[in-house]
């Protein structure tokens, strides 16, 4: 607060020591001829006529003749520097004081608007020491949590789904080292808006599986984590992604969440230092694009970069290199963004056409299980919606695998 009020003391002087100034610029009036200079330059004409005249450049008559009349003026001009003093200026300085005193304090005012009064310079030293700081200290996941308020329950859940879930919970307790009811129920009590109970059922998983489990159990872990906190990255959350990367360090969730953990610390400088390749590299439809583009610019100007997002995308740059690839490559690339959305529909869910494309998508890749399996999935999420179930016929029609 010292500082500060150093700050306005020093900036009110200036604004006093110009305000004075100007205030006698007004007083003294408008100078008048520089009389003084004109003896000056007369004195310098008639030394030149003598050297023209030594050269050779003029003759002794004209010499004569440009003297005399150099010489008149060089005595008006002395005559007039020894007796004119400067005019005093007419009329008021009122209106002109008025304007000075407006404008001074029009840059008081633009400046309390547009700049930082009450914050000191931080250089970079210490801005990435506070960083540091809000790293070290941020809250963890329990803290995150009970200031975080609870997902309502979606309100169109069919009771049936309810009862299947009152009916999971009880054989989960019952056979609490069932892997593949954890991971159920982990699922389904996402879908369901308790992350909670979800991240506490991911991470009793992972206990079980101890070193067989994988990054996209990590991932999962985090991503229950970060939900449960309303969208903080906590230091538990911080450890999955840890463990995601450590495993698979192109899992592309981990990748983003760590970017926006940094975000989240001051530190957007590493956030775009993750976004950016995450950006270029894609998939179109990847469950991280949309976040990154629609806040990646800004993360740039606050990292210092200069970054302006291509209106095309990385859609485009995915699509045009796809056009390249060999008929194995794309059909690779076709089944991994499928997965990603298979995967993302299933711990998350999503609205009716993108349960739609899977269903029809794993058809056509001739993956009939799994599609029978989001087609079932998918029913159970809109169990009660006659029009959605009717569109989910027809794309379960369309894959091949109807009822």
């Amino acid at each position: 607060m010292m500082a500060q009020g150093w700050f306005w003391v020093a900036a009110a002087a200036m604004v006093l020591s110009v305000l004075v100034l100007l205030a006698k610029a007004l007083r003294r009036g408008i100078p008048a001829t520089s009389d003084k200079a004109d003896v000056q330059v007369y004195r310098d004409q008639l030394a030149e006529v003598q050297r023209d005249l030594a050269r050779g450049v003029i003759s002794q008559p004209e010499a004569e003749r440009v003297n005399i009349e150099v010489s008149r003026r060089l005595l008006d001009a002395d005559r007039n520097a020894r007796g004119v003093t400067d005019a005093p200026r007419t009329g008021s300085n009122g209106p002109a004081l008025i304007v000075i005193v407006a404008s001074l304090a029009a840059a008081f005012g633009l400046y309390n608007w547009l700049g930082a009064p009450h914050y000191p310079d931080l250089p970079l030293q210490e801005r990435l020491a506070m960083a540091d700081e809000l790293y070290r200290t941020r809250p963890s996941q329990d803290q995150a949590e009970a200031t975080t308020p609870k997902t309502p329950q979606p309100a169109d859940v069919d009771q049936a789904f309810l009862d299947l879930m009152t009916q999971l919970r009880a054989a989960i307790a019952a056979r609490p080292d069932d892997l593949q009811g954890l991971a159920l129920l982990a699922r389904n009590e996402a879908a369901l808006g308790d992350y909670i109970a979800a991240r506490v059922a991911q991470a009793h998983l992972i206990d079980l599986k101890a070193a067989s489990a994988t990054a996209e159990d990590y991932a999962t872990l985090a991503e229950f984590l970060i939900a449960a906190a309303g969208g903080y990255v906590s230091p538990e959350a911080e450890a999955a992604l840890i463990r995601t990367l450590e495993l698979d360090p192109t899992q592309g969730i981990a990748r983003y969440y760590s970017g926006l953990m940094f975000a989240q610390v001051g530190r957007p400088d590493r956030t775009f230092a993750l976004w950016e390749p995450l950006l270029r590299e894609g998939p179109p439809d990847a469950p991280w694009m949309a976040p990154i583009r629609s806040g990646i610019e800004d993360v740039a100007a606050r990292a210092g970069v200069n970054f302006t997002l291509d209106s095309k995308g990385p859609d485009a740059a995915a699509m045009a290199a796809a056009q390249d690839m060999s008929p194995e490559d794309r059909q690779a690339m076709i089944a991994g963004m499928v997965g990603q959305l298979e995967e993302r529909l299933g711990s998350e869910g999503g609205p009716l056409e993108e349960w739609s494309k899977l269903i029809t998508s794993l058809g056509v890749l001739g993956e009939e299980d799994r599609a029978k399996a989001a087609y079932a999935r998918a029913t159970a999420a809109f169990a009660g919606d006659d029009a959605a179930l009717a569109a989910l016929l027809e794309a379960a029609t369309t894959a091949g695998i109807a009822p």
